[in-house]
């Protein structure tokens, strides 16, 4: 599994996720100003939760970041949280989704898109 990690951030993206990502807004008509928000969200059951999103153009105060091709925009806040994660794309027998590896964060629960700081 190749990742790309994004020296200014620390954060990285596997191959497959990357792959994922860009057949989504291939799919759906994307374009050149477009990228993935890669947010931190208060809530979920751990306190803290992920949240992804196709957006058409960064925010004024985002961090835009070049990973393997694909545009992150990342807002401050959730910046704070996000360096060194590992954003992946995994396929089990009970789905595919795209999983978070957050050095940062000190716990975390069964669903794996929330966790604790």
């Amino acid at each position: 599994m190749e990742t790309t990690q994004n020296a200014v951030s620390g954060i990285s993206v596997t191959g497959t996720a990357v792959a994922e990502v860009r057949k989504y807004m291939e799919e759906n008509g994307a374009g050149e100003t477009s990228g993935l928000r890669v947010g931190v969200l208060a809530g979920g059951c751990s306190g803290f939760q992920y949240g992804l999103n196709i957006e058409d153009e960064a925010a004024e105060d985002d961090l835009i970041l070049d990973v393997n091709g694909l545009r992150l925009f990342v807002d401050p806040f959730s910046m704070q949280y996000l360096g060194g994660v590992e954003i992946d794309y995994v396929t089990t027998f009970q789905g595919s989704g795209f999983t978070f590896n957050n050095p940062n964060a000190s716990g975390g629960c069964g669903c794996g898109s929330s966790f604790t700081v």
